[in-house]
């Protein structure tokens, strides 16, 4: 009824502010009754065959004018403005060979979801990093904050061919402790877990590297820089013969674990992607790596 009392009061005519609300003047005579009596006071005068707004009918116009044009401008903003993009922190590593592949699923179906992707180089920084879901690859217990594994990668000592050559001639053994360890996101762990699992002496290692960018990290592999854990998504060099596995001893318990910031699971946005990306990580299953 305050938006007809508007185009009444505009106009000053009952009758044309019924041919511009496209009603008829009996509905907008009856409105404009019906909010004077819960108003109680009047807000138009007749004088000289012509409408004339009260003193207080002026200052309900004046107030209303001001709201009404407000929440006009707040449903357009809350039509047309762009919700704040979902930031996921993960390595670049996973963003260009695992999830950007399959981006473009979510995307066709979720235009109206933006997202920002924002770097993580190592595992414990998955605690601490402003991002509403952070992903990694690691192992269970590395992660202090609720989590759940994403897909299963294991991983293997990986070198380019000059390396994998002295391998072949001189023994694994003998090469991984004569030649720099570059270290990934899980730092020195990974190396001491394979190192395990191997039953070699970890401490005998020559200490390497840290690469926090992770795709610089495979060319650091290429160019000879040293021996790397790498999984079944570095493939494409595997086929191509710029890399190679060195062992069939992988850690099997590693894969790349995702994190949802606390509190911020219920909200809608969140919901979708969480919900989506485990579906992608639940409908491949990681093969063995197999040393050629």
């Amino acid at each position: 009824m305050l938006r007809t009392f508007q185009v009444v009061a505009k106009n000053l005519s009952m009758t044309e502010a019924a041919l511009k609300l496209n009603q008829s003047k009996g509905s907008i005579s009856y409105q404009i009754k019906t909010l004077e009596n819960q108003l109680g006071f009047t807000l138009f005068e007749r004088r000289n065959a012509r409408l004339h707004l009260t003193s207080k009918g002026q200052k309900l116009l004046n107030v209303s004018t001001l709201s009404l044009d407000q929440i006009d401008q707040e449903i357009e903003l809350l039509k047309f403005k762009k919700p704040t993009p979902l930031t996921i922190a993960l390595q670049s590593y996973f963003l260009s060979r695992w999830l950007s592949p399959r981006l473009m699923k979510f995307t066709a179906k979720h235009p109206e979801i933006g997202l920002r992707f924002v770097p993580l180089n190592f595992i414990n920084e998955m605690d601490n990093i402003e991002a509403d879901i952070s992903i990694c690859w690691g192992k269970e217990g590395m992660i202090n904050s609720p989590h759940e594994r994403l897909i299963s990668c294991p991983a293997c000592p990986t070198a380019n061919s000059q390396i994998a050559e002295r391998v072949k001639k001189e023994g694994l053994d003998k090469i991984i402790l004569t030649t720099p360890l570059l270290f990934d996101s899980s730092e020195s762990i990974g190396w001491q877990d394979w190192f395990s699992h191997a039953g070699i002496d970890f401490k005998k290692s020559i200490q390497g590297v840290s690469i926090s960018d992770s795709n610089s990290r495979v060319q650091a592999v290429i160019d000879g820089q040293g021996i790397a854990l790498w999984d079944n998504l570095v493939s494409p060099e595997i086929n191509s013969g710029n890399l190679h596995y060195l062992s069939n001893i992988q850690l099997d318990e590693y894969g790349y674990y995702i994190r949802v910031k606390e509190n911020i699971l219920e909200n809608d946005t969140v919901k979708l992607f969480f919900k989506w990306i485990k579906e992608e990580g639940n409908s491949i299953s990681s093969s063995k790596i197999n040393k050629s």
